[in-house]
């Protein structure tokens, strides 16, 4: 059974002063996430991917259409207590530390006061926060090490689902790393995460699946291997000992050639050109490097 469900969620909003006018920020959007995976939610600036979350959650309200998260109706309240979410820009009171802080959301979630600190300086551990700034106020924290906490009170309830719009937001690259890290941790531990990011190669790496979203609709969705098959069958080869324009003049217009740093890369729309191709390298005393299917990038996909 799918952990999450969304059908036909549409969310209209007012614009302007004298005369408002209504924006569509989501337009029929529906799909389903399975359980114990890392989704993807994908889309450039002001696709929807935020207002998705945010009616998730229920911090707004749809115009029409539906959704459920645990076989529970997202009006359902008491469903919070299971799940996790860390905002695309997190703002926490100044004042407290971190620790203060993962106390106060382990209270909301009535943890007992021995579980609470338990479960903080467990969290502040795993989300890798220098333990010299634990009892920091947030005030004196950078953005990365606000992310950190973010990630930290996501999990204080240990929920089911996790649901994170840009969690490498702020980050260097040691910080993605070990965020990365946790975040295919989660999904050992059977969580389900849901996940927003423009980092696609973090995407890439983590997600069992993807929905890329366009003007508020789905315009694909399934697992990257699934999308990338739809998208070409090429074939590249890799050469060296040979000069390109000579290989270009014989193999005319069936392949691509270019000069790369590492030798020649010749690209063909179809396995059955490659034989031609060896053929014309072994003419003009080329030597083969590698044959292998042309590996589509996410970014590619996604422009």
């Amino acid at each position: 059974m799918p952990v999450i469900e969304i059908n036909n969620l549409t969310k209209d909003y007012e614009v302007g002063f004298w005369r408002k006018q209504k924006v569509r920020a989501l337009d029929g959007l529906s799909l389903t996430v399975q359980p114990h995976q890392i989704f993807g939610f994908l889309g450039a600036n002001g696709a929807g991917k935020t207002t998705t979350l945010k009616l998730l959650m229920r911090l707004i309200f749809p115009t029409a259409g539906s959704a459920r998260i645990l076989d529970r109706d997202i009006s359902d309240v008491s469903m919070h207590a299971r799940i996790g979410y860390l905002p695309e820009s997190p703002y926490f009171y100044d004042y407290l530390t971190a620790r203060e802080f993962l106390n106060y959301c382990g209270e909301l979630f009535g943890l007992d006061t021995s579980v609470r600190n338990a479960r903080t300086e467990e969290l502040l551990t795993r989300v890798n926060l220098d333990q010299k700034s634990w009892d920091r106020q947030l005030r004196k924290f950078s953005k990365g090490m606000l992310q950190r906490v973010g990630l930290a009170q996501a999990l204080v309830n240990d929920p089911e689902i996790v649901f994170l719009d840009e969690p490498m937001s702020g980050l260097d690259p040691v910080g993605r790393r070990e965020v990365r890290d946790l975040i295919a941790a989660l999904r050992d531990e059977g969580k389900t995460v849901f996940m927003c990011s423009h980092i696609l190669s973090d995407i890439e790496v983590l997600c069992d699946s993807v929905a890329i979203l366009k003007g508020g609709r789905v315009a694909r969705s399934g697992s990257l291997e699934e999308l990338r098959a739809q998208e070409t069958n090429a074939i590249e080869i890799i050469a060296t000992g040979a000069d390109s324009s000579a290989l270009k003049q014989v193999l005319s217009a069936k392949a691509e050639v270019t000069s790369t740093p590492s030798g020649i890369r010749i690209e063909v729309a179809d396995e059955k050109d490659v034989d031609s191709v060896i053929a014309a390298l072994r003419k003009i005393g080329g030597k083969l490097v590698s044959v292998q299917p042309v590996r589509q990038s996410l970014e590619d996909l996604f422009v």
